[in-house]
């Protein structure tokens, strides 16, 4: 009886475990693809994008089956409610035979609202329209749609909705360069402080454009560089935002990965002088050791026409105060046109200078380097020879 009962009990245990099984299976949501989703219309129809900052916008969840799905929304802008050629597909023809009639603009929502830039939606217009200054109408209809996207599906797009805008002309520029920084141990003059005040004066080093490479215009996305003095076994990372871990690369899975925290540190093997090539636009990162001689300053200078060609003023501050030091920085420095070079060491002995600006790679008694009238944040690299001229605004 007792072995009777005991295999009862094992048959009821199973047949729950089953049914809890099937149940689990009739109730877990199956990921499917929507066709569309809705975009509700504004609430200001009528809008002078000279004086606001942004226009809200709010849709509906696209039906993915119940799924929980991570989606990722974009605004979509034209004048003319054609949706055949992006702004992004016309900037690749390079012979300018292309035209665009709409645009996706930059910012990227997470969730079912979201506030157009009036700025992004005033310089489209200008580049999809190609008005200038004396072109631009007193209004212009704009129809907006929005696009969602999520893995394993594809891009859907909302309804169609549209405003009124008063427009007016923007300059158009190409976006500036994606710039990442390096933070972590003996970086810096602070271990780890990655606040967003702390670049160049704390514990946040960035990175160099390289000259002669070629960077997208709507992200700024391409190759950047570093070289610096590395203690082996020292952990740092990389991040994008200063003051936010949000976008990171560190270590996992054996390799470099990018990712939103979690990850462990980079390192280096052994002490030694090493370049970080860091690609924004394909993700790719490459660490290599420096082989070539790597000289060690006490100071670097500013020695320009505006000054004299003083190699002893203007003298620019060390990054690193824990480790040796090969990257140095001025804060908000104002300057009419002029010419000026790098100088090590209060002499002429040793120089950098190239033709380049706002950005280059300084050669060894190299020519003087054209600064335009403006106010910036200086950066330069004795390692690389490379400097970059930040305007501020």
């Amino acid at each position: 009886m007792k072995k009777i009962f005991l295999s009862s009990l094992m048959l009821l245990s199973m047949a729950l475990v089953f049914t809890a099984c099937n149940d689990d299976r009739d109730s877990n949501p199956t990921l499917t693809q929507p066709t569309t989703f809705t975009l509700n219309n504004p609430v200001n129809v009528q809008v002078d994008l000279a004086e606001s900052t942004g226009i809200p916008f709010a849709w509906s969840q696209p039906d993915y089956g119940g799924w929980p799905a991570a989606v990722e929304y974009q605004l979509e802008v034209s004048p003319t409610n054609s949706w055949t050629i992006s702004t992004d597909e016309a900037a690749a023809d390079e012979t300018g035979a292309t035209i665009a009639d709409y645009a996706i603009l930059p910012s990227i929502y997470a969730s079912c609202t979201g506030v157009m830039s009036a700025t992004d939606l005033a310089k489209q217009l200008v580049s999809i329209c190609q008005w200038d200054e004396t072109s631009v109408p007193d209004k212009q209809t704009v129809y907006v749609r929005c696009k969602a996207s999520t893995p394993g599906t594809k891009t859907i797009y909302s309804n169609v909705v549209s405003l009124d805008v008063n427009p007016y002309y923007i300059e158009l520029a190409d976006a500036e360069i994606e710039i990442w920084y390096l933070v972590g141990e003996g970086i810096g003059s602070a271990d780890w402080d990655n606040g967003a005040g702390s670049v160049a004066t704390g514990g946040l080093i960035p990175m160099y454009p390289i000259m002669g490479n070629e960077y997208d215009s709507r992200t700024g996305q391409g190759e950047i560089q570093y070289a610096g003095f590395f203690y082996g076994g020292k952990g740092f990372k990389l991040i994008k935002v200063p003051g936010k871990w949000d976008d990171q690369w560190g270590m996992g899975d054996g390799g470099f990965v990018k990712n939103d925290g979690g990850s462990g540190n980079l390192t280096v093997e052994a002490d030694g002088y090493y370049r970080i090539l860091l690609n924004t636009a394909t993700d790719e990162l490459v660490i290599e050791p420096i082989t070539d001689p790597v000289g060690v300053y006490q100071m670097i200078a500013m020695p320009g026409a505006y000054q004299d060609w003083n190699t002893g003023e203007n003298v620019m501050n060390a990054m690193s105060t824990n480790v040796e030091n090969h990257d140095w920085y001025l804060m908000n420095v104002t300057y009419e046109d002029t010419e000026l070079k790098f100088a090590a060491d209060n002499a002429w002995d040793v120089n950098w200078g190239a033709t380049d600006f706002p950005y280059g790679i300084g050669t060894g008694g190299g020519p003087n380097i054209p600064v335009k009238a403006g106010t910036y944040n200086v950066f330069f690299n004795d390692i690389l020879g490379t400097y970059n001229f930040v305007a501020v605004e």
